[in-house]
């Protein structure tokens, strides 16, 4: 029956193959560009070789605890699941790494595309260079699930711990990935931009080469690995809760509620291809029209396919008493597709400088900084509210339409085009790293101004694939903890109990304690890194005269020591706290825990992500000319501005959105410890 899923997922990683391709056969430019790409390169696999030796650390452990926790405890834990977590893990750390190695190619490609090709030139790289990442991250994510589940028989605990060994990398994976762009990129600016009075990337600055190398280990490698996560999850969600109705329903209704979501991430695999081509095609003048366009091709592909699957494959099934029909589940589907899409729109309005919030705050910066980090704190606050009441609509929906089932299906409807989400999202990285390689090997002004409108583009999609990933975690964090709950016989979490309240209040707090580390790290990070910028212009003779190159490898070894320090005990305690919550304070506790942890997740998830889509997209507003353009006080004002936002969208918000899936599905791989 996973024929069709296997399938599938090779014909994504075929379609890796064809875009690889289609990438490394063109034109890298000349000796300088590709001096530049070389070191980007290096860069980028010195840091994941160093990041993926202390996750592999913890995978072992881990992997070995689950292992021999049969030896202290009747559970149902053992070596299969311990496999299955060490799978997940391998998948997400594997699709990371392919797509960081192409990307780091495409940059250099994609600005000889902008000289030689103009804007159409350019996209149709950069665009094949994200999409590597976005069907590495479905081919291998999928692929990997159907293995696991045919080898081991679909056992619920088993398949959890796949989706466990994804969390755990993605977590590691973006904020480590995060922490080390941001260092960068803050330094970069603050000291070049800010201080020095040099153009952005300027081949002077020191710390350039460490900020390009953090957009792909941030937002690429990093991003891969987020968004492979909520996928899995999602399908995995919907996994748990269709075993769960399985016990009383019967197994052919469970069999049939379980392959539905193989069959429409299947669908969602070849619309996502069709999207990837159709932008490949399409894209001239409007980039973002083209990308835009792509990623609704898909979703309604999606939503047609999922119609005829339901059709054939659904059952009529009973949950928790309550009679539901056969299309049930693709009316929650369709549901969670939709709640996406206004997700996405309204991401993109409060952070695109086509709207009217992020060019009033370009006109507000005229003041000077204060105003630019006030209003940009502002904007992402005010951008929580519609697609948090959208979100709780189409739970209710959903659940209306399919019970909890529902709702962990309007979580896989959101991610069934996870390969075109990530594909628009990575390619950003790429337009920016190929804007770098533009003004430190002095091309032509007008294919910087190519890659900046491509890299403003970037920002938005971004945002929008950030709003994606935080409101698909606030679906399957439900599915989850519902699975939790039912797997370790917690009937009712009574907010009545002082247990439960204990666990509310402190799972409230967590995503604020891990908020603050995170945010701590990147500014230890960027404090060594200006210091290091302003000791080279200072001590290095020629340097500011354009007469000598920096030395660039001292700033990479300075992030990447910021960003595996500083990623190492917010994973820990992501880790330790469901277990220790819950042989503590008991299951119910820990179900308190997950609901206030999502509560207060989601919302700093979404501000976060657009306070800094907003606050990056304002200065690129006034880099375009507008309000004394580039080098006056406005701009200055918004690259403080953007320094403050680069963390917030790009290390904290993303970070959060994993660590509400992470504890959720850590609570339910130990939930037989904790079963009364």
């Amino acid at each position: 029956m996973l024929t069709i899923p296997i399938i599938a997922s090779l014909v994504a990683l075929g379609f890796v193959g064809y875009l690889s391709l289609d990438v490394m056969r063109r034109d890298p430019g000349n000796d300088r560009m590709v001096e530049i790409s070389k070191a980007v390169q290096a860069g980028a696999k010195a840091f994941l070789k160093r990041e993926y030796l202390y996750i592999a650390i913890f995978v072992v452990v881990i992997s070995i605890l689950i292992a021999l926790a049969p030896a202290f405890a009747k559970v149902e834990l053992g070596w299969k699941t311990s496999i299955a977590f060490a799978a997940g893990a391998i998948a997400s750390a594997l699709a990371g790494y392919i797509g960081m190695s192409i990307a780091t190619r495409a940059n250099c490609r994609t600005t000889q595309g902008a000289l030689v090709g103009g804007l159409k030139g350019a996209l149709s790289i950069a665009v094949s260079g994200g999409a590597v990442m976005g069907m590495s991250v479905v081919g291998l994510s999928l692929l990997g699930l159907c293995i696991v589940f045919i080898v081991f028989d679909g056992a619920p605990t088993i398949i959890n711990g796949y989706a466990m060994g994804a969390s755990l990398v993605a977590l590691f994976a973006r904020s480590g990935g995060g922490i080390f762009t941001k260092g960068a990129d803050m330094g970069a600016d603050l000291v070049g931009k800010v201080e020095a009075n040099i153009p952005e990337d300027d081949p002077r600055n020191p710390a350039v080469i460490a900020d390009n190398v953090g957009d792909n280990v941030g937002d690429v490698a990093g991003l891969g690995s987020d968004l492979l996560e909520s996928y899995v999850e999602s399908i995995i969600a919907a996994l748990a809760i269709a075993a769960i109705i399985g016990v009383s329903a019967g197994d052919s209704v469970a069999h049939n509620l379980r392959m539905l979501p193989f069959y429409i991430a299947s669908a969602g695999i070849f619309a996502s291809i069709v999207g990837i081509m159709f932008v490949k095609l399409a894209g001239r003048s409007n980039p973002q029209g083209s990308l835009m366009g792509g990623t609704y091709v898909s979703a309604v592909l999606t939503a047609i396919a999922t119609y005829f699957i339901v059709s054939k494959y659904g059952s009529e099934f009973v949950e928790d008493g309550r009679s539901f029909s056969l299309m049930g589940p693709f009316y929650s589907t369709v549901t969670g597709v939709l709640s996406g899409v206004i997700v996405g729109f309204f991401s993109e309005y409060y952070t695109s400088n086509k709207y009217s919030p992020v060019r009033k705050l370009a006109e507000e910066s005229q003041t000077g900084p204060a105003l630019t980090v006030t209003g940009g704190i502002s904007i992402g606050m005010a951008s929580t509210a519609v697609p948090v009441i959208a979100l709780a609509a189409a739970v209710m929906l959903s659940y209306h339409f399919s019970g909890i089932y529902g709702v962990a299906m309007a979580a896989l409807g959101m991610l069934a085009t996870t390969g075109m989400v990530v594909a628009v999202d990575s390619y950003g990285p790429i337009a920016d790293n190929a804007g770098g390689i533009a003004e430190m090997a002095e091309l032509d002004p007008k294919v910087r101004e190519i890659t900046d409108n491509l890299d403003s583009v970037g920002n938005t999609t971004a945002a929008i694939g950030k709003g994606f990933a935080i409101g698909s975690a606030a679906f399957a964090s439900l599915g989850l903890l519902v699975a939790y709950m039912k797997s370790a016989n917690v009937d009712v979490a009574d907010i009545k109990s002082p247990r439960v309240l204990a666990g509310l209040l402190i799972g409230g707090m967590f995503p604020f304690l891990i908020s603050s580390m995170l945010f701590k790290a990147v500014s230890k990070a960027a404090f060594k890194m200006i210091e290091e910028v302003r000791r080279q212009f200072r001590e290095i003779p020629g340097l500011m005269e354009g007469k000598v190159l920096p030395d660039s490898a001292k700033c990479v070894d300075i992030s990447t020591v910021g960003a595996i320090q500083g990623m190492l005990v917010p994973g820990a305690l992501a880790i330790a706290t469901p277990a220790v919550i819950g042989f503590l304070l008991g299951p119910d506790a820990l179900a308190g825990l997950l609901v206030g942890a999502l509560i207060t997740g989601v919302m700093l998830g979404i501000q976060m992500a657009n306070s800094g889509g907003a606050m990056d997209n304002a200065k690129k507003y006034v880099e375009e000319g507008n309000f004394g353009g580039k080098g006056s006080d406005t701009h200055k004002a918004t690259v403080i501005g953007d320094t403050v936002g680069d963390p917030l969208k790009d290390t904290v918000g993303p970070s959060i959105n994993i660590l509400i899936k992470l504890m959720a599905v850590i609570s339910l791989v130990l939930a037989p410890l904790f079963a009364n």
